[in-house]
């Protein structure tokens, strides 16, 4: 004998309407039915029944009148018909990371309902190995809770007076950093566009990233008006080693030129002028900018090892574009011999021959240290100890 069909679920609109706000309680009541079941809606709104015919057509719900009531049946509404989840799929956890995201995704949150229809956005970095990094959430986390103001983290009112060439030295080393700190800020963003949202985490820690770069132009040129200079010179090897970061193919070939041999370069760079730098506005912003720049190394060092973990390939491509560097700079001077000299005056702290030859020596003791962390990096990355020897020793003479 057949079950008695289940009375319909009554809902009461009283005077309000579908121009009111009556719909969130007929998506209520839809929700609340049992299967099967239908919804019977009656309220005095006077165009109720010409609105819900509207609204119950649109999406794909069959409204009627049984005994004199107006009643909904049918199944769920229209719009999530052919809907995605915009997720790694059914069989993996809610909001997983997909290992190709779905262009009909678009700009929805991850694990979002995207409806059938929505327009498609092309985003070249959509593949999960071409930008991933599982250590992403954890640096975005710590560079959220690492930021800080110039304006409150650093002693701008400090009073200090330098001879002459000293102010000199600082006020072209800071010429220097600015111009790198540019190139660093712009060669991520030109990547930050092109990547899916869906690996938010990347998109995120690169976002930050970019931040901290605009944060270290801002203070370094801060440094640099500070007694009333103007910028220094900028040569044009330097200029041309930087523009060949904005020449790399790739995310990937972007990273290692950038991240792991750059940016490490320059973590040493700051550090050394954390110990060498003749006044403490000097000293304070290369503190500051120096921790944020391990983070960015510590970010293309994390992707790299993801991404050669699943194409082990891409290693002899990375080293072909460290050599293709080396040779498209071949003709040009490298470190522009101002910031040379200016890094062995601070190193100095006097104008002795002695100061100047312990002032030089420690420069190439710098410049010793940043071979061997880069070394040291690239052997993590899975290269040959001889073979990344040699990279770092091809990276440009420009540090960056």
């Amino acid at each position: 004998m057949a079950e008695p069909p289940t009375p319909p679920l009554a809902l009461d609109l009283g005077p309000l309407g579908l121009d009111g706000g009556a719909q969130l309680l007929l998506n209520h009541g839809l929700r609340r039915r049992a299967p099967g079941q239908a919804l019977r809606v009656q309220g005095s709104h006077t165009d109720l029944a010409l609105h819900l015919a509207a609204w119950c057509r649109k999406r794909g719900l069959a409204l009627g009148t049984v005994d004199g009531a107006l009643t909904i049946t049918g199944g769920t509404d229209a719009r999530w018909q052919g809907a995605a989840r915009a997720d790694a799929g059914q069989a993996s956890p809610p909001g997983a990371v997909a290992d190709r995201a779905d262009a009909r995704w678009g700009v929805a949150a991850r694990g979002a309902l995207v409806e059938a229809g929505a327009p498609e956005f092309h985003f070249p970095l959509s593949d999960k190995p071409a930008l991933w990094s599982d250590d992403a959430a954890r640096l975005y986390a710590a560079a959220v809770a690492a930021q800080w103001d110039p304006d409150v983290a650093v002693d701008w009112q400090a009073e200090f007076e330098l001879p002459d060439e000293v102010e000199d030295a600082v006020v072209q080393v800071m010429t220097y950093l600015v111009e790198n700190e540019n190139a660093a800020l712009l060669v991520p963003a030109r990547f930050l566009g092109q990547m899916h949202p869906h690996y938010r985490e990347v998109l995120q820690c690169l976002a930050i990233t970019i931040a901290d770069e605009a944060r270290h132009v801002e203070v370094f040129t801060r440094r640099i008006a500070l007694k009333g200079r103007r910028p220094a010179l900028s040569t044009a090897g330097a200029q041309a080693s930087l523009k060949t970061l904005f020449d790399a193919p790739d995310f990937s070939v972007s990273s290692l030129l950038l991240a792991v041999l750059g940016e490490g370069s320059f973590v040493n760079l700051l550090n050394f002028l954390q110990a060498w730098a003749p006044d403490p506005v000097t000293r304070q912003i290369c503190r500051l900018a120096g921790r944020d720049e391990a983070r960015h190394v510590a970010f293309g060092m994390s992707h790299l090892a993801w991404q050669l973990a699943v194409e082990p390939d891409l290693r002899s491509r990375l080293g072909a574009a460290v050599d293709a560097r080396h040779d498209a700079l071949a003709d040009t001077d490298g470190l522009n011999e101002e910031v040379f000299d200016a890094l062995v005056l601070l190193a100095a702290g006097a104008f002795t021959p002695e100061a100047i030859a312990a002032g030089h020596a420690r420069v190439q003791q710098l410049m010793a240290e940043m071979a061997e962390g880069r070394r040291s990096r690239l052997v993590k990355l899975g290269f040959g100890p001889e073979v990344a020897a040699a990279l770092a020793q091809r990276h440009t003479r420009n540090f960056m």
